[in-house]
Parts: structure tokens; sequence; C-alpha cells
């Protein structure tokens, strides 16, 4: 429990944002004198600070810029009073103080020449944004210059050295700006990795999902029919006084009725995972994007050598992402698992006449002759695991009434003489694919 109160305590004191301004202030302070001094006999120096400085408030622009160059002005103020009198011993200490105090005055007018624009950082190009910077960091060093001249005495009109400030401004601006904005790149590829990542998962749960939900509605079509004929069947035989068969029809017409309910019952909550009214559309290529990624993974977890090529020929957007990732999943999932060791897989996407058409290819063992007219049948397959249990994926079978539902023809070639493999070509008409047609979606008809 005090462990926990301890690391609780710790978290809360590091997110206060007055220890976050004091924190920036001394990391300044001390970066600061890390120098170097441009005019002969004088205490005017271009330290690390101002680096440490406007790197610090860029990255947490939550602060007060105003307050946060308040507090960097004082610690800056004190730290080089100190150094100067601990490094000149005959200089007294109101004499350090006078000598640093323009220092002390630079932070405040940099940081608040900063808050007028700390709201338009991300708008503005980095040239601009560095250019303004230079700018802000040469007026906070006339202010500087000028008060030390007021305060000392000293000649502060060299145009060489002012030059010379305004050249060190902007690198030192442009150097901040330039190491922000490849941390904010890198951040900004890593969240577009985890999106990228997410969007496969979910993409991945709702190809699989699709195949399940597609053909729960076609079961729930059967059950409908069978009770429908069960009834009828009842009806039948209490016509011609069979009472005893009738009622024993009647209790399965009602039992399979049951189902049917049941089985709405699991559509609705699994239809409830999409929203209708935000369905959007996705590119071809977004689709073998997804599905070729997807399935290199799936080759490295068979312990497999398996290029994935896809030749593009043609691209649209589409409404029907879903089901046309469900069947390239599906086809190219089957391609790997039919290569044993290595091997080649290839897509090839094109557009002829009135139809787009997928083609995948692969060197796997290839379908035998005598199979190919089974191969679409429900319930087949050549899949079992080390107990000898079928596989469950939704099966060619499924991926033909797919294919079929959005008005399209799939057929399987054995590979060129001499050579191994399977071809699954898939021709489907382009409109149907842009508007969707008179196709019936599992997740994007009108579902009342």
């Amino acid at each position: 429990m005090l462990l926990e109160w301890v690391k609780r305590s710790m978290r809360n004191w590091v997110k206060n944002e007055n220890v976050q301004m004091t924190a920036i202030a001394f990391a300044t302070a001390v970066g600061a004198q890390f120098k170097i001094n441009p005019f002969r006999e004088d205490y005017f120096r271009i330290g690390l600070g101002v680096s440490i400085l406007l790197f610090l408030l860029m990255i947490m622009p939550h602060l007060s810029y105003v307050k946060t160059g308040i507090l960097t002005g004082i610690a800056s103020f004190l730290f080089q009073s100190a150094d100067l009198i601990n490094h000149v011993q005959t200089v007294s200490i109101l004499e350090s103080m006078r000598d640093n105090l323009g220092a002390g005055v630079y932070y405040v007018v940099f940081a608040y020449g900063l808050s007028k624009f700390k709201h338009r950082f991300h708008e503005m190009q980095p040239l601009l944004l560095g250019g303004l910077i230079t700018c802000i960091d040469f007026s906070s060093n006339l202010v500087e210059l000028l008060l030390r001249g007021m305060l000392s005495g000293t000649n502060i009109f060299y145009m060489k050295e002012w030059l010379y400030l305004l050249v060190v401004g902007g690198l030192r601006s442009y150097f901040v700006i330039g190491l922000y904005n490849s941390i904010a790149v890198r951040q900004m590829r890593l969240l577009h990795a985890e999106q990228e990542k997410r969007m496969e998962q979910m993409l991945s749960v709702n190809s699989g999902l699709y195949g399940e939900v597609f053909y729960l509605k076609k079961a729930m079509n059967t059950i409908e029919g069978i009770t429908a004929d069960s009834y009828d069947l009842y009806r039948d035989l209490r016509e011609q006084d069979m009472n005893q068969y009738s009622q024993r029809t009647l209790g399965i017409a009602q039992q399979i009725h049951e189902v049917k309910k049941d089985s709405q019952r699991i559509l609705a909550g699994l239809l409830k995972l999409y929203d209708n009214e935000k369905a959007v559309n996705m590119s071809l290529s977004e689709v073998l994007n997804f599905a070729s990624k997807a399935n290199r993974k799936y080759s490295e977890m068979l312990h497999k050598q398996v290029e994935i090529d896809i030749e593009q020929q043609y691209d649209c957007e589409s409404p029907y992402y879903i089901p046309l990732l469900t069947v390239m999943n599906n086809l190219i999932a089957n391609a790997v698992e039919a290569i044993e060791h290595e091997g080649t897989v290839r897509v090839r996407v094109y557009e002829q006449e009135d139809d787009v058409h997928f083609v995948v290819m692969d060197t796997g063992k290839g379908v035998p002759e005598a199979k190919r007219d089974v191969i679409f049948e429900p319930g087949y397959t050549t899949k079992f695991n080390e107990v000898g249990i079928a596989a469950t994926g939704i099966g060619l079978s499924h991926v033909r009434d797919i294919v079929q539902s959005l008005a399209g023809q799939i057929k399987v070639e054995s590979a060129p003489p001499g050579e191994t493999g399977t071809t699954f070509a898939i021709a489907i008409p382009k409109m149907n694919l842009i508007k969707g047609a008179d196709v019936d979606d599992t997740f994007y008809h009108d579902r009342g």
C-alpha cells in the first residue's frame, strides 16, 4: 500500500505544471552554462539553454510560456551570477547581478514572443516557423544587449556581431525545429502503424465474421422453408385424420421454429457490430494489400517461405470490401496452405469488358482432375488436424456463394502442363462492385 501511494504521489507530482515549469527552468539554466562569448571583453554569451527551452516549450504547449520564461529568467540569472562570482573572484555580487540581469530578461522576452504564436506552431510551415523563431530570438538578444548597455555602459552597436547573433539564432532555431519535426514524424509513423494494425485486426475479424453471418442467413432461409413444409405436412396429415402423426409433425415444426428464432437473435447480435449508416468504401488496392499482408504473416506462422505477388491493372472503390476481402483472404490462405515448404502466390486483378477479374494462382500441389467438380460442394475439405477433425474455415462453397451474391462467377483451373499449382478465376460485374446494383449483401442490405 505504501509503495502504491508513493508511486501515485510521484506520478501526480511529475504531472504538476508548476513542477514541469520549474524543471524546464532548471534544465535551461544548466544548459546555459555550456556557452560561447561572441563579443570580446564582454560577459554577453550564447549557450545551449535557449535550445533546451525552445524544444521543451514546443513539446509541452499546455504550459504557460510566460510563467515558464519568468522562472527560467530567474534561474538563469541566479546560475550565471553565481558562476561569474566563482570564476572571477574580484567581481562583487552587485556587479555580477548587473552583468547577468540581461540574460534573465532575455528568457522572459523570448518566452513571451513564443507565447503569441504557440497555438499556430502546428499550422505553420517549418521554414516559416524557423524564420519567426529566429526573429524572436534576435529581438530577445537585442533587448538583452540594450539592457546590458544601459547598465554596464558598453557599446552594443557592432553590426558584425549583430549579424553573428542573427545567424546563430537562425541555426539554433532550425536545428530545434528539425529535431522536433523528426520526433513528431516518428510519432506520426508509429501512430499510423498502430492504426493500420488495428485496421488489419478489424478487417480480419470482419472478414471471418462475414462468412459465418453469410451462411447463418442462408441457413435461416433453409430453416424457414423447412418450417413451412413441416406445417403443410401437419395440415395434410390432420385432414387425413392421422392425428398421431400430425401432432408429431406439429411438434417438429414448432422446434424448428424455435431454432429459427434463436438463429435470428444470434444474427441480430452479430449485425449490431456493424453500423449500417456509416458504411464506407475501400479501394481494391487496399483490399489486396490487407489480404496479402495478413497471409504473409500466416505463411510465416506455418513456417513456409511463400512469396505473394500482386499484379493490379484495375482499381476502384467499393462498398463491398468486406465480402471481397473475405473471398481474397480465403483463396490466398488456401493457396498458402497448398504450398508445402516454399513457393509463390500470384494475384492478378484486371478489367475486361464489363467485368472485373480476380485471379489467384499458386505453385502448390494442385487439385486433381477428379475432384475439380466437387471442391465447391458444401462440406468438402482436404484439411484435417492431427486427430482427423476437418477444418472449420468457410470453405470454397462459401466463397462461391459470396461471389454469386455479387452476381459473379468462380472457376478453378489446373496449372499448365509441366507445372504444379491451381488457379482460381473470379469475374464480377464492375457495376455491382462500384454501385452495388441489386446485390444482396449480408451487412449493407436494408435490415428493416
